[in-house]
Parts: structure tokens; sequence; C-alpha cells
């Protein structure tokens, strides 16, 4: 296989289930490295909870994960972070009180956190600062994270995804709520980030953001998947067309 054709990122049967709902149901997934990963489908249809199962935010009731060749089913999310996966969430998840700055330097996880946690650290605020000019946002590290607007916090929340270098960025909705010159804006970063080499897993309902940047889409309905292939082939599928459209 090449390096485009290998699982970077695999689950096996996973499930979770929240008293009588089933949010995953029995999950088997691949997705690719190296890749623009898309995981769509309708509302409910158990993306988040997939996504917090993978990151170590809950653990799954059965199934496994596996990264690299690595089993980390069930392990805690800093660990899962220190593996190389770095994620943002559907809601952002900045500090409101602290600034831009502030929140770059307490965000990072994984085997650098004690040397990027202190404002005193000259390379880990040149870095924030790289970072913060990478997004555009730099003119803004002073300000309080509460003052700016909230596609500004999605900037911010994927800059701080980046302090601790990953190798595979997983973001939840990266355009919900954002500015059509901001999505832009997110997307051409995930364009440059991928031809860098960081692959990437969104889970995204701004279907022309899907269909312009992913190489490789999976269908969720249900807590399952139903189906999985290039932008082309998904769109062109009977399944997807019945769970989208009921047709």
């Amino acid at each position: 296989m090449t390096t485009t054709e290998t699982a970077n990122l695999s689950t096996v049967g996973l499930t979770k289930r929240f008293g009588g709902v089933t949010a995953v149901d029995g999950a088997t997934v691949e997705f690719r490295h190296g890749l623009v990963n898309a995981l769509i489908g309708p509302n409910g249809s158990g993306k988040t909870t997939f996504f917090n199962c993978v990151t170590g935010m809950i653990k799954p009731d059965s199934g496994s994960v596996s990264y690299r060749g690595r089993d980390i089913t069930g392990r805690p999310a800093n660990r899962i972070a220190s593996a190389g996966i770095g994620r943002s969430f559907q809601l952002c998840r900045t500090f409101p009180q602290m600034t831009v700055m502030e929140n770059m330097l307490v965000g990072v996880s994984g085997p650098k956190l004690t040397m990027m946690r202190s404002s005193r650290n000259k390379e880990a605020v040149e870095r924030a600062r790289a970072l913060l000019r990478r997004v555009g946002i730099d003119h803004l590290e002073r300000a309080e994270a509460r003052n700016i607007s909230y596609g500004q916090q999605k900037l911010l929340e994927l800059a701080g995804v980046l302090m601790s270098d990953p190798e595979t960025i997983m973001l939840d909705e990266p355009a919900g709520g954002v500015n059509p010159a901001l999505i832009e804006r997110i997307m051409t970063l995930i364009v440059e980030l991928n031809k860098e080499g960081k692959t990437f897993l969104i889970v995204e309902h701004n279907m022309d953001l899907v269909m312009s940047l992913s190489n490789h889409v999976i269908v969720f309905d249900r807590g399952r998947p139903i189906s999985a292939g290039t932008p082309q082939e998904v769109q062109s599928d009977p399944r997807v067309l019945e769970a989208y459209l009921g047709i």
C-alpha cells in the first residue's frame, strides 16, 4: 500500500450507549493517512459521539480504536493527544477571560505540555505567535477570547491544536457558525496543512466544504457507517440519498 492508502485511524465494532439510546452502533471505520477524511451524516447520526470515543473524551462500551497500528481504546484524552491526535470541538472551548496568547499557552497537550505551558518560555511564545500569524489573528494576541468573533475563536482553537504539532487533526464542524470569509481561510489552512503532511478527520454539515476539500468520505446513519469512498462515489450512493433525503 502507498502512504495514502494505509489506514491512519480505525475502529472495529465501536459502540456507545446512553441509557436506551445507542449513539454509536458497532461502527467499523477506516480513515486514511495523508488524506482529508470527512465524516458526514444526518443530525443525530452519532458523529460527535464517535469523535469523543476515539479521542478519549468518553469511553466506548465495546469495540476497539487503533491509531497507526496501536490500540488506543479507552485511553485518557491526554494520552491520545500525546500519541499524535489533536482535535477541536463543535462548540469552541476557549477560555473567555484569558487573552488569545494565554489560550495558546495553556491549550497545549501532548509531550510538549510542560515546556509550552509557561508564558515565560520564549520558544513557546514565539511558536504561538507564529501560529496565530499563520491563521491570521496575530493582531488579536492581547485581546480576551470573549471579545473576538466566533469565527476568530474557531481559528484560535485550530492554532491551539497545532501547538502540539499533531500528526492527525480531528475537526468537529470547523465551519459551523462562521462567516464565509473565515470559512475560506479555514479551508485554505486545511489544504496547506494537508500538503505539509497532516491527516484530517472532519465532521462537517457544510457539504460544499466537504466535497471540495475531502479525498475520502464516510457517511454515518444511526450510529454506523453506511457508505465510504470518494466524494463523487458517496454522492451517488442510493443509501446516502435515502439517509439524507428519504428517497
